[in-house]
């Protein structure tokens, strides 16, 4: 049975970094891609970042790129989202995904994951 559990999230000021981590079970992390998404209310989930774990490849998105990096432990079978001058619009609930079709390159579509987390809330003040 396949299990995502973020953590890691909080209040920050702006500036300010927050690790979050994507702990997953129920299957091999190194065959299958995770992403990283968020939302706030009345808008879509959001991709920003995705590793594919078999190279490690990553993409990020636009918005975060630079300030945010995604990374993998294998043996602990967790992706971590490092978040680096955290800004006020970066305020969201943020989601691990796996995409379930296996060595698929990494995108930041959300339509291709299959599970989900339950999210984390990230809150940023400025």
């Amino acid at each position: 049975q396949v299990q995502l559990e973020e953590s890691g999230g909080g209040l920050v000021q702006a500036g300010g970094s927050l690790r979050l981590s994507c702990a997953a079970s129920g299957f091999t992390l190194d065959y299958y891609s995770i992403g990283w998404f968020r939302q706030v209310p009345g808008k879509e989930r959001e991709g920003i970042s995705c590793i594919r774990n078999s190279d490690g490849s990553t993409n990020y998105a636009d918005s975060v790129k630079g300030r945010f990096t995604i990374s993998r432990d294998s043996a602990k079978s967790t992706v971590y989202l490092q978040m680096n001058n955290l800004k006020p619009e970066d305020t969201a609930v943020y989601y691990c995904a796996e995409d379930s079709i296996l060595f698929r390159l990494c995108v930041l579509s959300l339509h291709a994951y299959d599970y989900w987390g339950q999210g984390t809330q990230v809150t940023v003040s400025s």
